[in-house]
């Protein structure tokens, strides 16, 4: 519904116009009515009618003057004006302040009704026109993110762009770049992802680098790539950099390689690309969540690169041996050499498979079928530090198995195993796992079945057993000591409330009842 306002400063047409027009046919109401143009200017100010039906000869400020002052602050606003015989054509310099619409007086309901529907009409059509203006942009701020992103996967992919075209599209897309150098960041999602974690990438790292530094970003198969102004300071780009990388992997527990290209003009973006995709093969190299350079991975002259040789006789025979400690480090030496040589991923696997079978070979006869089943894990692996886990974890098996066979030394290990429980019992950390990584150094799961066998009592049992036994020795001993240090001193932290649990499910009394019985 249209509100109108009316202004004459003579009474007697201000109430006769009022009662005589039948505002709600035509979808209006009579919001108001003034005096003159001081009083109108008051009420417009405060109320912003749709239509001012308003006299040209009024005191104070007339309706010319008020025409011109509404057009200035709200154009939107719409005038009838009203004027004399003797004042029409002065009332026509009106026209330039866009109004149409002069009623001579007196005038009578047919021709007001007729104005105000003509104003109306008008001001529907303009209307319809800003909705329709409102909705193109609408419609083009949803395609012009898309347009952005299919432009760059162009710009990288499919064309070699000239300076012309990269001025057309930066003026259309609005785009400017300060100094006339760009570079692109690549980021590839490790592990499982949703389609919808890419997305999160581009989010945060939109965020952290800034609306005026990144230009443009798209997706391209299971990357996420930005095109970003050239950072002057390598620093400050790494640690941002960095920062991506955390908030990404404390919102979805997932990580993120991240490949940087050099900086150079737009037009060499398509190289640059390359380039990107070039470091994100090296990952297996450096690892996955790496920030990998073309420093990275610069080789020089590939013809200088000398064949890779490896004796792997002395490797076997003390993996046949079941000397762990000798294979272990020989291991760690084989793949430091092997990354220092910067193949191809798929070369250097062709290097690790025969020395995965070799080891094997080690192993007992009717278990090396099964290691060799899992050469198929090779083509899984997307790191060197992947593949030296799975190499070091089956060699790690099969020199433990040949330990057992040949030496028969498994009572020293227990032996051992039970001298660091002694040793340990009031740390919270002591495990099976932290005892096989941190003072072992061997496999925890074939420790643990090696334990059992030996004292027919799980690891963990063991330890809660002697905890409850060395807790039930300081109680009786010192009858006043409190939970809170028992906690403590048999390896319960500051959590003397599961300390008392674990207690009474033992022994059948909390440590209060036991202290007190007899």
């Amino acid at each position: 519904m249209y509100k109108v306002l009316l202004v004459d400063d003579e009474r007697i047409i201000v109430e006769g116009i009022s009662r005589t027009v039948n505002w709600n046919a035509f979808d209006t109401e009579l919001a108001g009515t003034a005096r003159n143009g001081l009083e109108a200017m008051a009420f417009i100010e405060t109320n912003l009618p749709d239509i001012v039906i308003s006299d040209i000869k009024m005191p104070g400020m007339n309706g010319l003057q008020l025409v011109e002052k509404v057009s200035e602050k709200y154009p939107h606003i719409a005038f009838i004006l009203l004027s004399g015989f003797s004042e029409f054509d002065y009332a026509r310099s009106a026209m330039q302040y866009g109004v149409k619409h002069y009623l001579l007086k007196p005038c009578n309901e047919n021709t007001i009704t007729d104005a105000l529907t003509e104003v109306i009409a008008e001001l529907e059509k303009q209307q319809s026109k800003e909705n329709f203006m409102l909705n193109i942009q609408k419609e083009l701020s949803k395609v012009l993110p898309h347009a952005k992103e299919q432009f760059l996967k162009e710009l990288v992919t499919n064309k070699t762009y000239g300076q012309r075209d990269w001025d057309d599209y930066g003026n259309l897309f609005h785009i400017t770049v300060e100094n006339d150098k760009v570079q692109l960041l690549l980021f590839q999602i490790e592990g499982n992802f949703e389609f919808e974690h890419m997305f999160a990438v581009k989010n945060i790292a939109q965020d952290v680098l800034g609306s005026s530094s990144v230009l443009l970003s798209t997706t391209i198969g299971k990357h996420v790539l930005l095109l970003i102004e050239e950072e002057d300071e390598a620093d400050q780009l790494f640690a941002k950099l960095n920062e991506i990388k955390k908030t990404f992997s404390t919102y979805y527990k997932l990580d993120a390689t991240v490949a940087v290209s050099d900086a150079g003009a737009i037009t060499h973006a398509r190289k640059m690309y390359r380039d990107t995709l070039e470091c994100l093969n090296y990952q297996f190299y450096l690892g996955e969540g790496s920030i990998i350079t073309q420093k990275d991975v610069e080789r020089g002259d590939d013809s200088s690169l000398k064949p890779f040789f490896y004796d792997e006789e002395p490797l076997c025979m003390h993996v046949k041996s079941g000397d762990w400690a000798f294979v272990q480090e020989e291991l760690q030496n084989y793949f430091s050499l092997l990354a220092d040589s910067r193949m191809d991923t798929h070369l250097s696997k062709s290097y690790v498979i025969p020395l995965y079978i070799s080891i094997v070979r080690q192993g007992k006869p009717d278990e090396i079928n099964e290691y060799l089943k899992k050469i198929t894990s090779f083509d899984q692996f997307t790191t060197l530090r992947a593949t030296e886990q799975f190499v070091t974890a089956n060699a790690e098996q099969i020199c433990l198995n040949n330990f057992h066979t040949h030496s028969k030394k498994h009572s020293c290990i227990i032996h051992k195993m039970i001298e660091v429980i002694e040793e340990h019992i009031s740390s919270p950390n002591l495990s099976l796992s932290w005892v096989a990584s941190e003072i072992l150094y061997m496999n925890a799961d074939y420790l643990g079945k090696l334990f059992k066998k030996e004292t027919g009592e799980k690891f963990s049992n063991y330890v809660v057993r002697l905890r409850m036994d060395k807790a039930m020795e300081e109680i009786e001993k010192t009858g006043d000591v409190k939970v809170f240090e028992l906690a403590e001193k048999f390896g319960f932290g500051d959590n003397p409330q599961y300390f008392s649990q674990v207690f009474k499910k033992h022994t059948g009394f909390t440590p209060s009842e036991y202290k007190r019985s007899p």
